[in-house]
């Protein structure tokens, strides 16, 4: 086969064995720049996105890992009324519940004076029972105090 191209080629005159070989190298040239280039620049691009995809992958495992980890350290749902939870902690904490008003699902609070920390670490203390403040209002009450309007509700099952 090559004996007969190459005798095919030697039979060619000057004129076109240099076209032949211009042909042949502009060939070469738009196979490089045409075909092989982007397809590396392809591969290129494909391990970037895998790469990426990768990593948000992984961020994607640990966030779930981290929200069942806090679906399991959810309290477990009280079948005591919110009140006497909210009235037995209250007491326990040192707070005079000045009203207690129960609205359905939801018990509205108000207190007229306690500590701000004190407070808020008396919330956080309900919530790690299961009840939520849905709604708060907090304002001075002079010597370092602070007066609130509560409402709670149940953690959803």
């Amino acid at each position: 086969m090559t004996a007969q191209l190459k005798s095919w080629f030697d039979g060619r005159s000057r004129r076109e064995k240099w076209l032949i070989l211009a042909m042949l190298a502009l060939l070469g040239l738009t196979i490089v720049w045409g075909v092989i280039r982007p397809l590396d620049e392809a591969l290129s691009s494909a391990r970037r996105r895998n790469a990426d995809a990768a990593v948000r992958l992984a961020q994607t495992r640990e966030q779930v890992a981290a929200v069942r980890a806090i679906r399991r350290a959810l309290p477990e749902v009280v079948a005591e009324p919110i009140d006497a939870i909210v009235r037995q902690s209250a007491s326990s904490a040192g707070f005079s519940l000045d009203s207690v008003a129960a609205d359905g699902a939801k018990l509205r609070v108000h207190i007229n004076s306690a500590r701000g920390g004190a407070l808020l670490a008396w919330l956080g203390d309900l919530e790690a029972r299961g009840v939520l403040v849905e709604q708060a209002s907090v304002t001075d009450a002079g010597n370092h105090n602070v007066a609130a309007d509560i409402t709670f509700r149940m953690m959803a099952p």
